[in-house]
Parts: C-alpha cells; sequence; structure tokens
C-alpha cells in the first residue's frame, strides 16, 4: 500500500501494475488493427494508383474529418462498450492515419528500378508487394506504430474515464481516473494523481522510443 488506497480499500500501486498490462495489452491491439488494416489500403492505393488509390483514399478524408476522439465514441456507441470494443474502434481511427504513411512510401517504392526490373522478367504484382513493396515501406511504419501507441493509451483511457472502456472492476488506468478523481477534493489525491502520472510517463516513454526509432531508421538524417 506504499501509494495508499482507493474509496474501496484497494492498494492503488497493485492496480496501476496490473493496470500497466490491461493499457498497454489494449494500445498494442489498437495499434496492431491500425497497421493490418493500414498497410492493405495504403499498399493497394499506392501500389495500382489510378481509381483504386482515389476511392480508397475518398474513405481516408471522410474519416480524417472527424475527431479520433469523437469517431472512437460513434464507433463504440455503435458496436457497444467494453475494453475489446474500445481496441476495435481505436484501431479503425488509426487505420487513415497508416494508410497515408505506407501509401507515400508505397509511391515512391514502386518507381524504383528493381520494381520495374522484376515486372520485365514476369513477376505478379502480388509476388513484387509482398516480396518488395511491403518489406521496404516497414521503416515508416514501425516508426509511427512506436508514436501512436502513445495516443492509443491516451484514447483507451479516454474512452475508460468516459466508461466506454473497460469496465469496473477492471484497472485500466483510465477506469481509475473516472472512479478516483472526485475524492481529490477530500484530500485523497494520491487514488487520481498516480493512475494519472502512469498515464503521463507512459505516453512520454513510447514519444521518446518514437523518437529514438526515427533518427535511428530515417537515413535523411543520418548524412
Amino acid at each position: 500500500m506504499a501509494l495508499g488506497t482507493d474509496a474501496l480499500g484497494r492498494c492503488v500501486l497493485s492496480r496501476i501494475i496490473y493496470g500497466a498490462r490491461v493499457s498497454l495489452s489494449a494500445a498494442i491491439v489498437a495499434v496492431g488493427i491500425a497497421m493490418v488494416l493500414g498497410i492493405a489500403l495504403g499498399v493497394l492505393a499506392g501500389y495500382y494508383g489510378g481509381w483504386v488509390d482515389a476511392a480508397l483514399m475518398r474513405i481516408v478524408d471522410i474519416m480524417f474529418a472527424f475527431p479520433a476522439l469523437l469517431l472512437a465514441i460513434a464507433i463504440v456507441a455503435v458496436i457497444g462498450r467494453g475494453l475489446d470494443k474500445a481496441m476495435i474502434a481505436i484501431g479503425i481511427v488509426y487505420t487513415p492515419q497508416m494508410a497515408r504513411i505506407i501509401r507515400s512510401s508505397v509511391l515512391y517504392i514502386r518507381e524504383m528500378e528493381y520494381i520495374e526490373a522484376e515486372k520485365a522478367v514476369g513477376c505478379s504484382n502480388w509476388r513484387i508487394i509482398i516480396h518488395h513493396v511491403i518489406p521496404n515501406s516497414m521503416a515508416p511504419v514501425i516508426v509511427y506504430g512506436t508514436l501512436m501507441m502513445a495516443s492509443a493509451i491516451l484514447d483507451c483511457a479516454a474512452l475508460g474515464f468516459l466508461g466506454l472502456g473497460a469496465q469496473p472492476p477492471t484497472p485500466e488506468w483510465g477506469a481509475m481516473l473516472a472512479k478516483s478523481y472526485q475524492y481529490i477534493v477530500a484530500r485523497a489525491w494520491w487514488a487520481a494523481t498516480f493512475p494519472g502520472l502512469a498515464i503521463l510517463f507512459t505516453v512520454l516513454g513510447f514519444n521518446l522510443v518514437g523518437d529514438g526509432l526515427r533518427d535511428a531508421l530515417d537515413p535523411r538524417l543520418k548524412t
């Protein structure tokens, strides 16, 4: 009980530690969904171009027109509350961002000479995409995916705070804040402060890791 107890007498430290697994797992699944869907849409749009690119990017533009958290709330309202539903909603919301990132890489890679050589020897489009386009497009996806983890943790916490994400008694950080902030005026400041600090330092850590990966993987920063 090094960090005190909550309103029900439960150890705040234990719940924060267990909540780390819940929040990180939710963020990993959400970003995984966004990467799978985003890579599929971005590669198709960037490689084939034409009407395929125009149609997919218009769908992406429509999704970009809505604030991310508002769109996630709308999706959760349709599919139902719960941590698993929140992960799906956040993954769908982040899909357009990932699609744009990988599309920009594919537009550059598809014009490379080795791609033209693969086409000249009769390789199918799917073989080129799987063996050359996707592997050579993954560097910015890895970097942006790491940075997206920080945003996913924040959005999961926001949905939990609003009662749309993890449901009691699951010790998710956002849900812990929702149940504890009202006790600040009763001088039980630790109940809301420490879950908030856990979110702060975790998000900061992922942002620093993402910046480090960008410095390591971006060849333009090595010149």
